[in-house]
Parts: C-alpha cells; sequence; structure tokens
C-alpha cells in the first residue's frame, strides 16, 4: 500500500507541471520513460519536474519523455493514467521554476542548461523523413520489451535448471512459458505494425500470422518449401505494411455498403498472398544474411569490431539511427535465442559510467556537479544513462567523448571473446548495465557468460575512468568548473531538503552574462 501510494503521488506531482489532464493527449511508457503526447509544449515546467526526487530527467523528442527509470515508470504510468482519466485539475505550478535563476554561476544547472540545448538542436536535426521513419519502426517494437524481457528471463532460469539437473517436472512447462510468445511475435508485430501505420491492427495481426501458421509448410514458393516462421518479424512487418495500403486502397474506392465484407477480405487476400508467394523467402533470405553476417563480423572482427560497435553506440543513440537496431536485435533473438550485439553495444553505458566517475573525482571543489553525479550514478549502473549524458558528459564536451572511448574498450573486450568461441548474448532487449545480467546467455557455460560480460563492463569502466581523467578536461575547463558551488537554500527547499543539480534553469550567476539560457548559441560544448 505505501508503495502504491508512493507512485500515486509521484504521478499526482507529474500531472499539474505538465499543464494538467486538458494537456495531455497520449501517455505511454517504455522501460524508463513516461511519454506524453502534449497538446501544449508551453505549459509544462521542465526545472520544477526535474526537482521531483522521482524524476531523473526529461527527454524531449517527438514525445515529452521523462525518465523515471525501470520498474517505477510501470508503476507510475497507470496511475498517470488514472489521475488523467479522472480529469483532476491542474494545481498552480511549483515556485521552484523562479529559483533556478539564482544558481550558482557554474554549477549542475549550468551544465543541465547546455544538455537541454543540445538536446533541442540534435532533435531539430532527428526530425528527416528517414529519422522519423526508424522512430516509428521502434514504436512497433517497444511495446514488446516487458514480454521479451519476462520471456527471456524465464528461458534463462530454465536453462539453468536444465544444467543443474533440478526439478525435471518443471522445465519443460518453464520451456513453454519462455518460448510461446517468441513462436507468435510476428503476430505480435503485424499488430502494432499496422496500428502504428494507420490501419487496422487485428488486419496486421492477422496476416502477419501467415507465416507462423504450420499448414505453410505445405506450399511452395522459389522453388522451395517454405517453413513456419520464415521470415519473422521483418516478413511480419513488411506483410502488415503491405496490409494497410492495401485497407487505405480499399477504404477510397470500396462503397460504404460494402466495406464492412470486402475491405477486411481483400486486405487478407491480397496481402496474405503477398506474403506467401513473395514476402516470406525474401524477408527469410534478410534475416538469414543479418544473423550471418553478425556471426562473421564477430567471429573475425573480434576485438575490432566490438571496439567500433562499443564506441559509436552514443553517437548513434545522439543522431537517432540506433532505432534502426531493435529490429536487428529481434531477429537475431528469434533466429539463434539471443542477440550477441547488445551485450556489447551495453558497453557504452560503462564509459559513461567510468567517466562520470572520473569527473567526480576531477572536479573535487565543485559539490553541485558532484551531488548530481553521485544521484544519477546508481541509475548509470544500471543501464539508466539520460541523467549522466545529459546532466555530466554531453555539456562538458570532451568527457563525452572520452565516455565512447570507455565504451569502445568494454565492446572490444567483449567482441574479442567472441572471436575466440565465447559467444555472450542477451536474450531480450532494453536492458543495459548490471540489469543485463539476468538476461545473458552464450554457447558456454552461464558462469563464463557472465564473467565475460562482467569483464567487459569492468574494462568500460576503467577505460572511461583514465581517458577521462587524464584527456577530458583542458586547463581552462578544471578552472571554470573546479570552484566551490553552494546550492541556493530555495533550491534545496523545493525539493524536500535534497538538491537537485540536474535542473535546467538560467544558465549562469549575475556574472555570467547569459540572458538566454534556452538558445543553442548560448550553450556550446566545452571542450
Amino acid at each position: 500500500m505505501a508503495t502504491e501510494d508512493k507512485n500515486r503521488a509521484t504521478a499526482a506531482a507529474i500531472l499539474p507541471l505538465v499543464g494538467g489532464a486538458a494537456n495531455v493527449a497520449s501517455i505511454a511508457h517504455c522501460m524508463t520513460r513516461l511519454r506524453l503526447g502534449l497538446h501544449d509544449r508551453s505549459l509544462v515546467d521542465d526545472e520544477a519536474l526535474k526537482a521531483l526526487p522521482a524524476v531523473m530527467g526529461v527527454v524531449e523528442d517527438d514525445t515529452y519523455q521523462i525518465v523515471l527509470g525501470p520498474g517505477t515508470v510501470a508503476r507510475v504510468t497507470p496511475e498517470f493514467e488514472h489521475l488523467v482519466e479522472e480529469g483532476r485539475e491542474a494545481a498552480p505550478a511549483p515556485a521552484a521554476a523562479s529559483t533556478a535563476s539564482s544558481a550558482p554561476a557554474v554549477s549542475a544547472e549550468e551544465l543541465a542548461a547546455q544538455g537541454a540545448a543540445i538536446k533541442a538542436q540534435q532533435k531539430a536535426k532527428n526530425t528527416t523523413p528517414f529519422k522519423l521513419f526508424l522512430r516509428r519502426i521502434a514504436n512497433i517494437f517497444v511495446p514488446l520489451i516487458p514480454a521479451l524481457i519476462g520471456c527471456g528471463i524465464i528461458a534463462g532460469l530454465n536453462g539453468l535448471l536444465v544444467n543443474l539437473e533440478w526439478l525435471p517436472a518443471v522445465t519443460p512447462a518453464l520451456a513453454a512459458m519462455a518460448s510461446g510468445f517468441m513462436a507468435l511475435i510476428a503476430v505480435f508485430v503485424g499488430y502494432n505494425t499496422a496500428k502504428e501505420f494507420g490501419g487496422t491492427p487485428i488486419l496486421g495481426g492477422a496476416v502477419a500470422a501467415i507465416i507462423v501458421f504450420p499448414g505453410v509448410a505445405n506450399i511452395d514458393a522459389f522453388g522451395q518449401t517454405l517453413s513456419p516462421g520464415q521470415g519473422g518479424v521483418l516478413g511480419a512487418l513488411g506483410a502488415a505494411v503491405l496490409a494497410v495500403y492495401v485497407e487505405k486502397w480499399c477504404r477510397r474506392w470500396v462503397p460504404e455498403a460494402l466495406d464492412v465484407l470486402v475491405t477486411p477480405t481483400l486486405t487478407v487476400l491480397i496481402s496474405g498472398l503477398a506474403t506467401i508467394f513473395g514476402l516470406m523467402y525474401v524477408a527469410g533470405e534478410i534475416s538469414s544474411a543479418i544473423g550471418t553476417f553478425a556471426d562473421w563480423l564477430l567471429s573475425n572482427g573480434g576485438a575490432g569490431a566490438g571496439f567500433v560497435l562499443g564506441g559509436l553506440f552514443l553517437p548513434l543513440v545522439m543522431l537517432g539511427l540506433h532505432q534502426a537496431l531493435i529490429p536487428i536485435h529481434t531477429t537475431l533473438i528469434e533466429q539463434q535465442g539471443y542477440t550477441v550485439l547488445l551485450p556489447i553495444l551495453a558497453m557504452a553505458g560503462a564509459g559513461q559510467v567510468g567517466a562520470a566517475m572520473a569527473v567526480y573525482v576531477r572536479l573535487p571543489r565543485n559539490e553541485s556537479i558532484r551531488r548530481t553525479i553521485r544521484s544519477a550514478l546508481p541509475a548509470g549502473l544500471l543501464g539508466v544513462g539520460e541523467p549522466l549524458i545529459y546532466g555530466v558528459s554531453l555539456p562538458l564536451g570532451r568527457p563525452f567523448v572520452t565516455a565512447c572511448v570507455g565504451g569502445a574498450f568494454g565492446g572490444g573486450f567483449v567482441g574479442l571473446f567472441h572471436q575466440l568461441g565465447d559467444t555472450v548474448g542477451s536474450t531480450a532487449i532494453g536492458p543495459s548495465g548490471w540489469a543485463l545480467f539476468p538476461l545473458l546467455d552464450g554457447n558456454h557455460s552461464l558462469g563464463s557468460t557472465l564473467a565475460i560480460y562482467a569483464g567487459g563492463l569492468l574494462a568500460g569502466y576503467v577505460a572511461g575512468f583514465l581517458a577521462t581523467y587524464f584527456f577530458g578536461f583542458g586547463k581552462d575547463l578544471l578552472t571554470e568548473f573546479n570552484v566551490s558551488q553552494e546550492p541556493a537554500p530555495s533550491t534545496i527547499a523545493a525539493t524536500g531538503g535534497t538538491p537537485r543539480e540536474t535542473t535546467p534553469g538560467t544558465r549562469g550567476g549575475p556574472d555570467s552574462g547569459d540572458t538566454d539560457p534556452g538558445s543553442p548559441e548560448k550553450a556550446p560544448v566545452r571542450v
């Protein structure tokens, strides 16, 4: 009951700060973020939101995203939805927003303001048609992540019990629980695809279901007999997109009196035939090529491939291109039982943690930034990197680059062992950092897999720390930031006695000369 009250209190605190129930157009959540569609962005009080103890940060993209962390977001979202449905009137925004201007001249507030400006710039760059398309693809797969995680952990538990020869009467049931969702994942992908592209979701699911229907084993296409599941999630995605276009065409041309009968029939018929005699084969070849290339890349590239993947992942995130990896991960999980790419890419978070530790050590007099790092570090260890990225390393400039170096060394460590024959994979997507341990799998013993992943994290921590400590700060940067900072009393009062240093407000104090904290020109990346 206490936990429920806490989650409801968090939701109640957030609602008025986003403009109240009337300003909320849509509500969703992913692994770590509450994603809100808003009617009027100007009604949001960013500073007061970030001052809330439960809020780790905010990210503005195609939706307004409030970072609450894994586990918490799944509990707060239903409470938030309930409050919105009740139509609760928005309370006046707290005075915390007006206190940001009293922040010290060079502090965590300044870094957060720079991070917010960088995010705004990056959002503008990420609105190209291609990147918007990638976001739609991500929106198809993100809702599937909880099931992938749950089934992945059950699969890992079942594998452990089988290896230990424990509970033989229970393991078949666990195997069914772990495999049931994956056997039908194409149907869920088809449903979500049709929904995302503006069609009837159930028709998208119906067409995608053809791919996993056992009866396709009696059909020949392109000189070969089809197999159930051939084409996997890529085939399901293509089939559902085709179904949406067929359905929209039918809605335009079929008379209204016949629409309810003719449109769904033609949609399933035309899309189904195209799926059976085209898409299943083509998507199957693409899926096989993805698996073959991933194995070839790490088997031959080894440490080099891991170094590049681990080092470039955060820049890919900044460019919005990481979303293209989601269907690739899912395809690998569907084919091999795990994705070998995610543990390597997860090392980028380890580099961020190591870089943040170095910043903490290098700025012993700046208690403002050090306090921010202390509050964000536990989330970073669990794979939630936004507070460290946008609150510390990215605004500072060099520490972001050296954090990528740490991720590269961690990825190289895992890639090297793959080349030596020890594969490390993840049975689900979403978590990283320490949170990925329960989902790890590989081609050798579980102990070996866990040890390699832990070694990669350690390599990322150490490399990120050393690179940042020795190369992350220029003389001017140290002179500017390594000064004593005292948080404003009003800021402490607004956060219930715990200073929150990730609240973007007016950059600088009376001597800073900054009058427009939101403009990119006033928030250059520190070098």
